[in-house]
């Protein structure tokens, strides 16, 4: 007889943990990769834009589903490579000299807010935020490693065109973890978190052309320099809900206060005015059959993600969001409170 032998209620407890160690072990583990999984992220991502591009393929030109696979990939990476053609030939001089001006017109632009009390402690308070967010402190150490960000974005591409040329392997490998019984639950909510996600992703790119159009044609008619390269960035700015514009703007007003007050009121009154129908006009418009996350969780949540996974991370913030608000929304409150959600 082995007076060792733990009861039935002891290997129990044991067992109970055991299972929180190696719970633990894995969310530290999932901590310390971070960076690994915003890159597998962003390649599901890619992958979900591609089979996007080549189901319109297959609707309107009848191409067979592997050719429309392949015209989606190669349409995808034409579309990257324009992107990259217009910041280094097309914008090239207007963005050096954003970037190199960036500096001192942050420092003008603070000057001109300081001369009023109210303006001042907005400054100080912007100063004191920027200075202990580790946000920034990630922006600054994202700017020495360009090699780094290059390397990345590379690695993002090739896992969303190894995503897109065969995931239904990657998805039964990952339902074969899951009990039996659980499958069909979760195989229907990631099916509904993928199509929620195209859709989010249209709307934005919606958003995004729209957002870049009016603020680069309200800033030529303002008569602030480079206006095409500011409506670019203020275009793509908008994949960071709140954050991504409100950053953006800063370059606008920097430049516009080196030519003159006018331009710069332009300059107000242009995002201003560009913000004002895109929240109340195209948003609503674009996103109210995709998802309705309500604001004040949509900045938090961006902000705490952010500080998780530092600024590549706050990159696709928006989309994890939308990700885990359709999985709650799927997994917790139909599953398992039986709430009728309607997808």
């Amino acid at each position: 007889m082995s007076r060792l032998t733990p009861d039935s209620d002891d290997a129990r407890f044991i067992r109970r943990v055991v299972i929180l160690i190696v719970i633990a072990a894995v969310a530290a583990a999932l901590f310390k990769a971070g960076d690994l999984i915003i890159l597998a992220f962003g390649s599901m991502l890619g992958a979900i834009t591609i089979h996007a591009i080549a189901e319109l393929f297959e609707e309107y030109c009848r191409a067979p589903a592997r050719l429309a696979l392949g015209l989606g990939m190669l349409t995808a990476i034409g579309v990257l490579g324009f992107l990259v053609w217009l910041f280094s030939v097309q914008f090239g001089p207007q963005i050096n000299i954003l970037v190199t001006r960036l500096p001192g017109l942050l420092d003008q632009l603070g000057a001109w807010l300081s001369q009023s009390p109210v303006g001042a402690r907005f400054v100080d308070a912007v100063e004191a935020a920027f200075a202990g967010s580790r946000i920034a402190q990630t922006a600054g150490d994202l700017v020495r490693g360009a090699g780094e960000l290059s390397l990345n974005f590379l690695l993002l591409i090739v896992g969303a065109l190894f995503f897109a040329a065969d995931p239904a392997i990657y998805e039964r490998g990952f339902l074969l973890l899951m009990p039996k019984s659980k499958r069909p639950a979760i195989h229907d909510a990631l099916c509904d978190a993928a199509d929620t996600l195209r859709l989010w992703l249209r709307a934005q790119l919606i958003q995004m052309t729209t957002m870049g159009v009016l603020i680069g044609v309200g800033l030529w008619i303002s008569g602030v320099p480079s206006p095409a390269a500011l409506g670019l960035l203020a275009g793509l700015s908008e994949f960071i809900p709140y954050i991504g514009p409100t950053a953006a703007m800063l370059p606008a007003l920097g430049l516009a206060a080196t030519v003159g007050t006018g331009p710069l009121i332009g300059t107000l009154v242009t995002y201003a005015l560009v913000r004002l129908v895109q929240s109340n006009f195209i948003t609503p418009y674009v996103t109210s059959r995709v998802i309705a996350i309500p604001p004040a969780v949509t900045l938090f949540a961006i902000l705490a993600i952010g500080m998780v996974f530092g600024l590549f991370g706050l990159f696709f913030s928006a989309a994890i969001l939308v990700v885990i608000f359709s999985l709650v929304r799927s997994l917790y409150l139909r599953e398992v409170l039986g709430e009728r959600i309607e997808s």
